[in-house]
């Protein structure tokens, strides 16, 4: 079993996403029941932009922490950290 990958943003992260899974279900119960498209795509909106910010967030945290520690790696780790580098670069 791989150890765990945490960081100091982690639970900010977490909060942002339950907050954002919230809205999520407002939604879903705002379609249920009728609601006027203008609310519904507020809400979305809301949603889109909290998970984005979750998003940024955890991407700018990976790029501070884990490339600072890179740098000092041996060279196969070094390596690895670029790979992670392109691969989480895709998501920006």
């Amino acid at each position: 079993m791989a150890k765990p990958h945490l960081h100091s943003t982690h639970p900010e992260i977490s909060k942002r996403l339950k907050r954002a899974e919230g809205h999520l279900r407002s939604v879903i119960d705002m379609i249920e029941t009728g609601r006027s498209c203008l609310d519904l795509a507020q809400q979305l909106h809301a949603v889109e932009k909290a998970i984005g910010q979750a998003k940024k967030t955890l991407i700018q945290d990976h790029l501070d922490h884990c490339l600072d520690v890179a740098v000092e790696a041996p060279a196969r780790e070094r390596r690895q950290s670029i790979d992670d580098f392109k691969t989480i670069a895709k998501y920006l």
